[in-house]
């Protein structure tokens, strides 16, 4: 709620100062664009395509794709579009930080490490908006060395779990990275979708980032360094959203797994930068500690309740009828405050983002509704990812759309 009125408040301001200020003139920066893509020849074409076609110098743009553990022709299809292609081949150090680092390692050798003066982290499935680098540019020319970009959809409209997602990362846009940016505190990148400086890069020995949940790892560790990640509203990018329940679940189940393991390494250190980050931000940390620590409070809270109601069982039918009358009316008043707080946001995201969501009428309506039943589902994730070993699994796109198509 109070990100809510940051926002509308802010942007109220901002309109003002836009009236009597005009933009101040930017430098034009070299970048490139590093995918991660294994087997995904399917999608690959189109998100080279949207990075040939930005309304940007493309001699100051190159698109970079590691071709990670393929056994389909996606290197092909990304050299047939024009992009540089690395092809990796690891199948113990598996997943998307490594391939980064491997990239990364490949530019300084054939490049050198200061080239590029940024490097844009985009997932293989996405595709861009033709002012995406000319936005992303005008943030990074203000200081900021990392910044996260509008993560919008490519398949909204497919079903209630597209849905599910998309309004989440439109709210997480919208509501905390716009209004942590006017603030001044620090943002969070998320899985795609952002830039980080060369120089952070060869200060930080690679991309040395590991964990399920990487985009975490990364935004905690530069946080707790006292760096503030930005953001930029106008670099817009389309992602595709699992549509199956099952994949859904696997991909959900990794980044709760991944949330305990950031917790787990850096829970302390983000905790103590809340008291020892005076100078450098402080409520940024508290702001990402309240992130990454609620999934695990929320499991320990389910497994205590759980202990406690099988106390109380073994000790005799006496207090079960009282016992279970009292949880009943707590989970249903429990349950109905999750539920139509879930809606309002929901409902406020779909009202204040309608322009930039390409799905009809009825569907918006319906998924409204939805939307909380699928925030719903992470509770039983929460609890099983903190028994079940979790591995990265790679979730096939198939969304073949050009940029027309999604807006």
């Amino acid at each position: 709620m109070f990100y809510i009125v940051v926002v509308f408040v802010g942007e109220w301001r901002q309109k003002r100062k836009a009236k009597k200020h005009a933009e101040p003139p930017v430098t034009l920066h070299r970048f490139a664009a590093i995918i991660s893509a294994r087997n995904e020849s399917a999608v690959i074409g189109q998100l080279v395509d949207t990075i040939k076609q930005q309304n940007y110098p493309s001699e100051m743009l190159d698109a970079i794709i590691i071709a990670d553990n393929c056994t389909d022709d996606t290197a092909q299809v990304a050299r047939d579009h024009g992009a540089i292609v690395y092809e990796r081949f690891n199948q113990e150090k598996v997943g998307k930080g490594f391939a980064l680092n491997y990239a990364f390692q490949h530019i300084a050798e054939d490049f050198g490490d200061s080239y590029y003066d940024a490097y844009v982290i985009i997932d293989a499935d996405n595709l861009l908006d033709e002012n995406y680098f000319a936005e992303m540019n005008k943030t990074f020319s203000k200081g900021y060395r990392i910044i996260t970009s509008y993560r919008n959809s490519k398949n909204f409209g497919t079903n209630w779990i597209s849905a599910g997602y998309s309004l989440w990362f439109l709210r997480e846009a919208k509501f905390l990275n716009n209004a942590r940016m006017m603030l001044g505190t620090s943002c969070a990148v998320s899985g795609t979708g952002f830039l980080v400086s060369s120089e952070v890069i060869r200060e930080r020995g690679g991309w040395n980032y590991h964990l399920l949940t990487e985009d975490i790892e990364f935004t905690v560790d530069t946080v707790i360094r006292g760096e503030t990640i930005g953001y930029c509203a106008g670099a817009m990018l389309y992602d595709e959203q699992p549509t199956r329940f099952d994949q859904s679940w696997n991909q959900r189940m990794r980044w709760s797994k991944g949330f305990y393991q950031v917790a787990g390494n850096y829970g302390t250190r983000l905790g103590g930068g809340i008291i020892k980050n005076r100078r450098k931000n402080p409520f940024a940390c508290y702001d990402l500690f309240m992130t990454v620590m609620p999934c695990m409070l929320l499991t320990v809270c389910v497994l205590i309740s759980d202990l406690a109601l099988l106390l109380f069982a073994l000790l005799g039918n006496t207090y079960m009828p009282h016992l279970m009358e009292t949880m009943f009316s707590s989970l249903t008043f429990w349950l109905s405050g999750y539920y139509g707080s879930l809606f309002l946001m929901g409902a406020l995201t779909m009202i204040t983002e309608r322009k930039k969501i390409n799905c009809p009428l009825h569907k918006r309506i319906l998924y409204t509704f939805t939307f909380p039943f699928f925030q719903l589902t992470y509770f039983p994730i929460a609890v099983a990812s903190v028994f079940k070993k979790v591995e990265w699994k790679p979730i096939r796109h198939d969304v073949s759309k050009s940029l027309d198509e999604v807006r």
